[in-house]
């Protein structure tokens, strides 16, 4: 079943959109993606194949995400939320995704793949409960652990919890790389969506420490004279 579902899934490959892709995901020597190899498909062409995966066995699951080609680590991904948001009233099978997840967080190995799905996986499970576990990532020296951290926090933002959000990003002022800051400023930004007052207060007391990617997505839907006060 695997074996059909992979030689369906590269007949879709399209190698200019893969070309395409290992730019636009900084694949070249040095960059974040470095290394990483695209069939070419597109999100909808991959998320088309997701109701395969259910008739999938979970060491097939994770076959695909140890996977060489991107989409279908992604895909890999894609059937671990939809088996996480389908087993709502399964804690144990809840929490052995969640235990896979992390124990394979060397494939999440890209922007992508953590951001569709760290916010319904690990989000989701830690909603109700302890949350110290998002300290040890944000602390990891692996860069894909530390936004993993950061975005699993978007569920708690959209249950109005933004607490954590504030001491991960408080946490992670001095990190060296910009798609943590990216991260953290888009979480800033969703915090002050729902709390104007919340991202206000962090950013008087935290604006000047900012790493400026950070501090532009933070503000972006803030007053215009507003974003010129904390530019300044």
């Amino acid at each position: 079943m695997l074996a059909s579902l992979r030689r369906d899934f590269h007949a879709q490959a399209s190698p200019e959109r893969a070309l395409a892709s290992q730019r636009y995901f900084k694949t070249g020597p040095g960059q974040y993606g470095e290394g990483d190899k695209f069939l070419g498909l597109t999100v909808p062409q991959t998320r088309s194949f997701l109701p395969r995966t259910d008739a999938l066995a979970e060491a097939d699951i994770v076959t695909l995400l140890h996977s060489e080609w991107h989409e279908e680590r992604l895909l890999a991904l894609l059937a671990l939320v939809r088996r996480f948001e389908k087993a709502r009233r399964d804690e144990a099978a809840r929490q052995r995704i969640v235990t896979l997840y992390l124990a394979n967080t060397r494939w999440i190995n890209n922007w992508d793949l953590v951001d569709t799905s760290a916010p319904q996986i690990l989000g989701g499970w830690l909603l109700d409960r302890d949350r110290s576990l998002l300290g040890k990532l944000a602390r990891s020296p692996g860069l894909w652990e530390r936004r993993i951290a950061v975005l699993a926090t978007l569920n708690f933002i959209r249950a109005g919890q933004f607490n954590d959000t504030l001491d991960l990003c408080r946490q992670l002022l001095s990190d060296r790389h910009d798609l943590v800051h990216k991260a953290c400023g888009w979480m800033l930004r969703e915090v002050g969506n729902r709390d104007e007052s919340a991202l206000i207060g962090f950013l008087d007391v935290h604006a000047a420490e900012l790493p400026r990617t950070m501090l532009r997505y933070a503000i972006e839907k803030l007053s215009p004279a507003r974003r010129q006060h904390y530019m300044r």
